[in-house]
């Protein structure tokens, strides 16, 4: 029987599994806006199928988060004025629908690496709001051409080769977490 992510009995200190948050904490929110906004910018230029599938929910505010990051980003899918903002984890954001899972979760499923269905079974992913938003927004990340991470890190400019890398090394310990069970 595996040993869920959520087990106090996981092999690596509770420091690791907390690595992202360490990483991202003492960020100011303000220094985050510009780098989201140009991922949003250069995702809605390099997928612009991805936005026309979302069809009615362009406008629709999804909240997404990341349960082991300090904040929460609110997604506003229109292609003309893709909107995407990082808010502290204790200020209430007026959203539609959330879609709530750890970094790595939400990682993996746009990446195509996991299953959304399994992971809401198996409550690993909290969906909430409008389901019907979520389940379109899930169809349209599934039949995206290519690699969305990869995109979202070419937006990143300059900082792309940094985070690539801090990227490779937090999935490196993650493997090494996941193959000791």
């Amino acid at each position: 029987m595996a040993v869920s992510r959520t087990d106090p009995g996981w092999p690596l200190p509770q420091g690791l599994q907390d690595l992202p948050r360490w990483l991202i904490a003492p960020v100011p929110l303000f220094l985050l806006q510009p780098i989201l906004t140009r991922i949003a910018t250069h995702v809605a230029q390099s997928h612009p199928g991805l936005f026309e599938r979302l069809e009615a929910h362009t406008h629709t505010r999804f909240l997404i988060d990341p349960v082991d990051l300090p904040f929460v980003l609110l997604l506003r899918p229109d292609a003309n004025r893709p909107h995407l903002k990082a808010y502290r984890r204790h200020e209430r954001v007026r959203h539609d629908a959330c879609i709530a899972g750890t970094f790595f979760d939400l990682l993996d499923m746009i990446e195509g690496n996991a299953d959304g269905d399994a992971l809401f079974f198996t409550r690993d992913l909290r969906v909430t709001g409008n389901t019907q938003a979520v389940v379109t927004l899930r169809n349209a990340l599934d039949d995206l051409e290519g690699n969305l991470v990869e995109t979202i890190l070419g937006g990143l400019g300059p900082l792309q080769g940094p985070a690539s890398l801090a990227l490779s090394a937090m999935r490196t310990i993650r493997g090494s977490r996941r193959h000791e069970y």
